[in-house]
């Protein structure tokens, strides 16, 4: 019984002692902090569609040379600071903190879009050939310095040919389109209307709509025309075999 006894008090030791540890490195679990690294700042997530921003130029004399009417999304490749890797991020530009500036000549006229939240100035510079009356955008540039960037980036390219209309008409484009710039950087326009030569007070001139409305337009056309024929093929076979059935039924 001696030993007995002896065995169950060396078993009820070694189980409190396994307690006692039990509880004690559960308790330093819950008392030491959790080591959890910091959390880097996070690109622009999906801005969706931007808004529509209209913008104005003006000559020395006060008078309107430049309108624009647009919504912008810049897509922009960088290295990151908070990833360490070179990046793709996209932004819209919002116009209530878009300043509007730039010039225009007889055959060149600029736009300069400026945003000092996220450091943006973005130019378009459009050019009309005197002899045709035809202009089209012709130069693009952007330099940005955000946040995230490891530096800043800087695009230009003066050798596009986008958005063509003719002296004293707008370029319309309601649907979206991308002008592709460099291999950093491609902008994509929603609802654009814009007038670089031409004006006639502050309005815009007649519209010349671009390739896209046109297509969008014409599938409608296309696909009515379609349903139309189909109706009247089956209309026809209706006809043509009610007219069968008729003359089977002849009195004899």
């Amino acid at each position: 019984m001696t030993h007995i006894g002896g065995v169950q008090s060396w078993c009820l030791g070694v189980t409190l002692q396994l307690v006692l540890a039990a509880v004690l490195h559960q308790g330093l679990a819950t008392v030491a902090p959790p080591t959890t690294a910091p959390t880097p700042p996070a690109p622009h997530k999906d801005p969706g569609r931007p808004e529509k921003g209209d913008y104005l130029v003006n000559r020395s004399n006060g008078t309107a040379c430049l309108l624009a009417s647009m919504g912008l999304q810049l897509n922009i490749t960088y290295n990151s600071v908070s990833q360490n890797k070179t990046v793709h991020d996209v932004m819209n530009l919002q116009p209530n903190v878009t300043k509007p500036s730039g010039s225009c000549d007889s055959d060149r006229a600029s736009l300069l879009l400026s945003t000092d939240a996220e450091k943006t100035n973005l130019t378009f510079v459009f050019t009309l050939n005197a002899t045709s009356n035809k202009y089209h955008l012709s130069e693009v540039s952007m330099s940005a310095d955000w946040p995230d960037m490891k530096k800043p980036v800087s695009v230009n390219n003066s050798n596009l040919d986008y958005l063509r209309g003719t002296f004293g008409f707008s370029y319309m484009c309601h649907e979206e389109q991308t002008l592709n710039v460099s291999q950093d950087l491609s902008i994509n326009t929603f609802q654009l209307q814009v007038q670089p030569f031409g004006l006639t007070g502050d309005q815009f001139g007649a519209a010349e709509e671009c390739q896209l409305d046109e297509d969008d337009m014409l599938i409608p056309i296309i696909v009515g025309a379609a349903l139309a024929g189909l109706v009247l093929i089956v209309l026809l076979a209706y006809l043509i075999g009610r007219k069968r059935s008729h003359a089977g039924y002849q009195t004899i």
